[in-house]
């Protein structure tokens, strides 16, 4: 698989005239709970011509390229200077690009560059938010019944788990849910069920169910009620945007290889 998606992310740059600088896996195959029959979710940052970012419309032009290629494949990538407008935000998806355990294709002198921006930028608080409603939002749709969707399980304990670290003040969350789980889970009880679904989830398929755990379920309830108000309690971070524009322009202007 991984030579079909060096092929794909290859193809995407002659066609789409980009370079990319970054790609890697997202979503469960990186947090370390993959299915059986889980997709491919490859990410990538990219970055065009000098001339594509002088042009007069280009502020209506797509930052974003995308390319389903089937069932088990997909591939998406957002342009260099949306990934800085998002880092500006702490956004927590492409900080999770950049931890990824799984990297397709790298710069490597851009990477060590770009990641050494993220603590600079990083939000607690802004990153709590977005695990917060991650959270919330996947238990109150997905936990309600006596049934329940293995992987949808995992969906609500990574982001409470993230919380947890955000809470502890830990730094920037991890991706691996493995690391999570052995650094802040220390009931034994709730280890072990975990530890259960994380093999049931690896051993089966997407859409599989499974009868509700209590001692699961009553940890996920337990902690969303602890963590009801506490986003209100982050403390705003101080960011330095300085050096975002004198990056782009590097890397546009080629210290970090050529275009």
């Amino acid at each position: 698989m991984r030579t079909e998606i060096l092929e794909n992310l290859k193809t995407l740059e002659i066609k789409e005239n980009i370079k990319i600088l970054y790609a890697c896996e997202s979503g469960s195959r990186a947090w370390g709970f993959p299915s059986a029959d889980s997709d491919y979710d490859v990410r990538f940052v990219y970055i065009r011509n000098k001339d594509w970012y002088l042009r007069v419309d280009y502020e209506y032009c797509r930052d974003v390229v995308e390319k389903p290629i089937n069932d088990l494949l997909d591939i998406s990538g957002w342009d260099l200077k949306k990934a800085l407008k998002l880092l500006r935000k702490s956004n927590p998806a492409l900080i999770e690009w950049f931890n990824s355990p799984i990297v397709y294709l790298q710069n490597d002198k851009f990477t060590e560059a770009f990641k050494e921006l993220i603590p600079i930028l990083y939000s607690p608080r802004s990153c709590f938010y977005h695990y917060s409603h991650m959270a919330s939002g996947n238990f109150r749709e997905y936990l309600q019944g006596e049934t329940v969707r293995i992987k949808k399980y995992f969906y609500v304990l990574r982001p409470i788990l993230a919380m947890q670290w955000i809470e502890q003040d830990r730094g920037v969350v991890p991706m691996e849910f493995e690391v999570l789980v052995d650094e802040l889970v220390h009931d034994e009880t709730l280890k072990s069920a975990i530890q259960k679904l994380l093999e049931d989830k690896r051993k089966g398929f997407e859409s599989a169910y499974l009868p509700r755990i209590d001692v699961i379920s009553d940890f996920i309830s337990s902690e969303l009620e602890r963590f009801k108000d506490k986003a209100q309690e982050q403390q705003k971070s101080e960011t330095d945007f300085s050096k975002l524009n004198p990056f782009f322009i590097d890397v546009l202007n080629g210290e970090y290889g050529s275009l």
